[in-house]
C-alpha cells in the first residue's frame, strides 16, 4: 500500500491489486460504516434495549403463563394418562407416577403461584439499581411480554367462535384428540390393521391403548 500526494490538500490511497479487484466493493464499504453505526448504537442503548427484553419477553412472568398453560393443556385437555401411553410407547416403559402428578397438580400450582406473587409485587424496571425506565419503556415492554401471552386465551377464544354448536359441543370438540396419520403408526398390530383405519373417523378419537407396563 502506498500513499500518495499530487497536490495540496489532494491525497490517495493505492491498495493492492488483490482488494483493488473485489467485486462491488462501494457495497462492502456502505456496509463497513453501517456496522460502525450499528456499533456506535449498540453502544449508547443496546444494554437498556436488551434488559428491557429479556425482563418482560424472554424471563419471568412470560415463562411461567406459557409453563402453566401447557401442563393445563396436556394434564387436563389432551389426558395425563393419555400422555402416559404415548411416552410408554416411544420409550418402552411407563414413567413413574410422580412426572403424572407433577404435570396434573404440582406444576401448575407453583407456576401460578409464583406468577400471582411476581405481580402483586411489581416493581417497574431499573438499570443498576440506579436508572429507572421511564413510562413508555414500560408499555413497551409489556407490549413484548403481551405478544407472548395473549396468544394462548385469543387462539381460544378464536377456535370456540368459529366452531359450532353450543359451548358444551365446541368444547368438547375442541379438546377431542384427532388421531392422525403418524398416530396410527404406533397403534399395536393386535388392535386393528392401519387399512381399517382412517383418522378422519369419529372411530378413532375413542381408541384405548393398554399400557406398556
Amino acid at each position: 500500500m502506498c500513499v500518495c500526494a499530487p497536490g495540496p490538500g489532494l491525497a490517495f490511497i493505492a491498495y493492492p491489486k488483490a482488494v483493488s479487484l473485489m467485486p462491488v466493493a462501494p457495497l462492502w464499504a456502505a456496509l463497513f460504516f453501517f456496522m460502525l453505526l450499528l456499533l456506535g448504537l449498540d453502544s449508547q442503548g443496546g444494554m437498556y434495549v436488551f434488559q428491557l427484553f429479556d425482563y418482560y419477553s424472554a424471563s419471568g412472568m412470560t415463562l411461567l403463563w406459557q409453563a402453566f398453560w401447557e401442563c393445563i393443556v396436556v394434564a387436563w385437555v389432551y389426558g395425563a394418562d393419555r400422555f402416559m401411553d404415548d411416552v410408554a410407547r416411544m420409550i418402552g416403559y411407563r414413567p413413574f407416577p410422580w412426572m403424572k402428578w407433577c404435570w396434573s397438580f404440582i406444576t401448575p400450582c407453583v407456576c401460578l403461584g409464583i406468577f400471582l406473587f411476581h405481580l402483586v409485587n411489581y416493581k417497574p424496571l431499573t438499570y443498576n439499581n440506579v436508572y429507572v425506565y421511564p413510562w413508555w419503556g414500560e408499555v413497551i415492554g409489556w407490549c413484548l411480554a403481551l405478544s407472548s401471552m395473549l396468544c394462548i386465551p385469543v387462539s381460544l377464544l378464536y377456535k370456540l367462535f368459529r366452531a359450532k354448536g353450543t359451548f358444551r359441543e365446541r368444547w368438547n370438540h375442541l379438546t377431542t384428540p384427532v388421531w392422525g396419520a403418524h398416530h396410527l403408526e404406533y397403534m399395536a398390530p393386535d388392535i386393528k390393521t392401519l387399512s381399517s383405519l382412517s383418522p378422519s373417523t369419529d372411530e378413532n378419537k375413542v381408541i384405548i391403548f393398554e399400557s406398556v407396563m
